[in-house]
């Protein structure tokens, strides 16, 4: 019976754990950081010189068992060189406990050029549609007749509407995530349905002729129903040599929840390697709070590669511009 019950107090853990970041239908962490903006910003789909294809594995509390993980499949491109239309296309993997929702997402994006003078500029439009497909392992419970020994699923759509403005090194972006989101959560029928989440990001590219490339930037989040708001605060750094591009990324993380005693706060490393088209980062996340679950922190790999390069822009920041030519 005592086995019984701490299953039962971690599925109600996985529960609050769903509602607060399964029902973002992708959890938001420091992706965007790894050359992986499409992650959270579908106007990103298509919007650079070349077709990104990134694989993501994401691993918390490591060492704790049916602790949450991520994994991602992301490819984006534009129709042609010429073309000003992007699409884009996610599929994921949340696992949560015995929680468990799995998704695909399809994006269309439209890039309007502003000017054809040294700087780049551009306004960019991008539209995400979601299914995800939720379950509840249940199947290890027993004991209590009020828990069914079954797998429970329930799926719902969702969809996400962005847009971003570039000039030159400048570099800005605002998503509304879950304004299509339908009555999805036969789970957990007391959750409210209005989630919507407002995303604004900003950065600027101190351009190519310094010895080192570097890139504040800003994320600030904006969560309808709650009222909470979360910043992200970072700088990165780059260094070419030859057909080998080094980068590295530091973010802090603050969560403002006016019901929460102590809010969150996480520090994330990203260090990371372009070697001709091929990208690999991994990132290391330190939850800063005095009470935690664990002190062994989160982990995440990215996997990517550039593919169909085409000429770079003019003068723009390097989510605009890859680093190196053709694959």
């Amino acid at each position: 019976m005592k086995f019984n019950y701490i299953q039962l107090c971690f599925l109600c853990f996985a529960f609050l754990s769903l509602k607060s970041n399964a029902q973002e239908t992708l959890p938001i962490y420091t992706d965007y950081l790894s050359d992986n903006v499409y992650l959270i910003h579908p106007s990103a789909a298509g919007i650079g010189n070349s077709s990104k294809l990134r694989l993501t594995a994401r691993q918390q509390w490591s060492g704790i068992p049916n602790a949450p993980s991520l994994q991602t499949l992301s490819f984006h491109t534009r129709l042609s060189e010429e073309s000003k239309v992007g699409y884009g296309l996610i599929l994921f993997n949340d696992e949560n406990g015995y929680h468990s929702q799995k998704g695909v997402q399809g994006t269309f994006a439209y890039h309007l050029p502003l000017g054809n003078g040294k700087f780049f500029q551009q306004l960019s439009f991008g539209l995400s549609f979601t299914f995800v497909q939720n379950q509840s392992d249940q199947r290890t419970f027993f004991g209590d007749p009020q828990v069914a020994s079954i797998i429970e699923s329930t799926s719902y759509y969702n969809a996400d509407f962005s847009v971003a403005y570039h000039r030159g090194g400048i570099f800005s972006y605002f998503t509304v995530k879950n304004l299509l989101l339908t009555a999805k959560n036969n789970l957990n029928v007391q959750e409210p349905l209005d989630l919507k989440n407002y995303i604004f990001s900003a950065g600027y590219y101190f351009g190519e002729d310094n010895f080192v490339q570097l890139e504040p930037s800003i994320m600030l989040q904006f969560r309808e129903s709650t009222g909470q708001r979360i910043a992200d605060f970072n700088i990165k750094a780059y260094k070419t040599y030859s057909q080998t591009q080094f980068w590295a990324a530091l973010s802090y993380r603050r969560s403002f929840d006016p019901n929460a005693i102590e809010n969150s706060q996480f520090v994330s490393p990203v260090l990371g390697i372009n070697y001709k088209n091929f990208m690999f980062s991994y990132t290391y996340t330190k939850q800063m709070n005095d009470i935690v679950l664990t002190d062994s922190g989160f982990h995440q790999v990215s996997l990517g590669i550039n593919l169909w390069t085409r000429k770079q822009r003019a003068a723009a920041c390097p989510n605009i511009n890859s680093s190196f030519g053709s694959f």
